[in-house]
């Protein structure tokens, strides 16, 4: 009886870390669209079908506290790249199809 209930508290264990593991965010880039505005896919920007037009990509980016975006044009690899300000600072922006903004300074 001991080793049933030892193995039955065993196995809890190991389906509990298992369920904890698959709950870890994806960082594979072609993870699709998820709707959690606040995370960014640690690859970003990814490169995939990007429904944005670029009156959207404009909004997202002022969103983010840009301002000034200008230059906003879609390449190939469907990620949005322009110029923008933020604290003063001119920096090359990129929006991809996940909503993922990323920066790189001028």
């Amino acid at each position: 009886m001991k080793r049933l209930l030892f193995a039955l508290a065993a196995s809890s264990v190991i389906a509990t870390a298992h369920a904890q593991e698959a709950a870890k965010p994806s960082t594979d880039p072609q993870t699709p669209a998820v709707a959690t505005p606040d995370t960014q896919n640690p690859a970003a920007p990814v490169a995939g079908a990007n429904s944005f037009t670029e009156a959207q990509a404009k909004e997202r980016i002022e969103a983010k506290g840009y301002t000034d975006v200008s230059a906003l044009t879609k390449g190939e690899d469907g990620i949005w790249t322009g110029t923008a300000m933020k604290s003063g600072k001119s920096f090359e922006v990129k929006l991809d199809y996940q909503g993922n903004i990323t920066e790189a300074a001028k």
